[in-house]
């Protein structure tokens, strides 16, 4: 019993010490964002500013002096449109290919497999031409069609739907009960964690999405929030700490969604390996 004890106190210390490592560079931007910039490189560290009124100057240059408002709205705009129609889509489509029967259903879905496998970077041309093409080049409804349609999210989303019981279905059929008010009443009830991963999941990759807003949107006006950063670094390139403070207030929507939806990521990747 000592020794389990003795292991277990060595693998908490040492993930702790890991954990800290990760955690480290987060801090210390964070506390760089509150010092004034003749502070930020002391050594060793000081964590806290000796004067804490270059606090409200470092983050007055970003909210008020910058247009930091209008990058927050675009992906505020771009984040949520995005999640919600890219998990529509991907429950939608993991419906069909776990509980509706069709010619060439797992040969379809293959297919689909085989689609993540190529690098985004292969299609960036020719969804470069299509837009232009289409005129949705450089407007944000573009931005949301671009990361829409996720394959792993189908996949994701299949895998808990075949983890349910198809008796449910059958009773459902014998009440009447069609596609839709099954998959509205009965499925999307019962994978409701995984549902709620992927959505978490999203609104993150498409919040941190620096690639496609780079090569998608050229007006200004209709950056989001990691352009907002780059030109934001740009122009207060030698100042670090505003630099910082910047930094600190673009990552502030995604702590808050982490924060409040942890439990279901852990409980729907747990739930969405499971096929049955």
């Amino acid at each position: 019993m000592r020794i389990f004890n003795l292991q277990k106190l060595i693998i908490t210390i040492f993930m702790l010490g890991v954990g800290f490592l990760f955690l480290f560079p987060f801090f210390w931007m964070v506390s760089a964002s509150l010092k004034p910039e003749i502070e930020v490189f002391n050594f060793p560290i000081q964590w806290l500013p000796s004067t804490w009124e270059f606090v409200s100057y470092n983050y007055s240059q970003v909210w008020i002096e910058n247009p930091f408002l209008l990058y927050y709205r675009n992906s505020i705009i771009v984040t949520v449109a995005t999640t919600i129609t890219s998990v529509t889509v991907s429950c939608l489509a993991a419906y069909g290919f776990s509980k509706i029967k069709f010619k060439g259903r797992d040969f379809i879905f293959l297919i689909l497999l085989a689609i993540y496998m190529v690098p985004h970077q292969a299609t960036l041309v020719p969804q470069f031409i299509m837009f232009r093409y289409m005129n949705l080049y450089d407007t944000l409804t573009g931005l949301v069609i671009l990361n829409s349609f996720s394959v792993l999210g189908t996949f994701l989303l299949r895998q808990a739907f075949l983890g349910v019981n198809n008796e449910y279905l059958e009773s459902a059929r014998m009440d009447g009960a069609g596609h839709f008010r099954i998959f509205l009443s009965i499925m999307l009830p019962l994978v409701r964690p995984v549902v709620a991963t992927y959505a978490i999941l999203r609104f993150i990759w498409t919040w941190n999405d620096y690639q496609n807003p780079f090569i998608f949107l050229r007006s200004e006006h209709l950056f989001t929030i990691q352009l907002g950063v780059q030109s934001f670094g740009d122009e207060f390139g030698k100042y670090y700490a505003i630099a910082m403070a910047g930094a600190v207030s673009a990552i502030l929507p995604l702590l808050i969604v982490f924060i409040i939806g942890q439990k279901h990521v852990i409980a729907g990747i747990s739930s969405g390996g499971v096929k049955g």
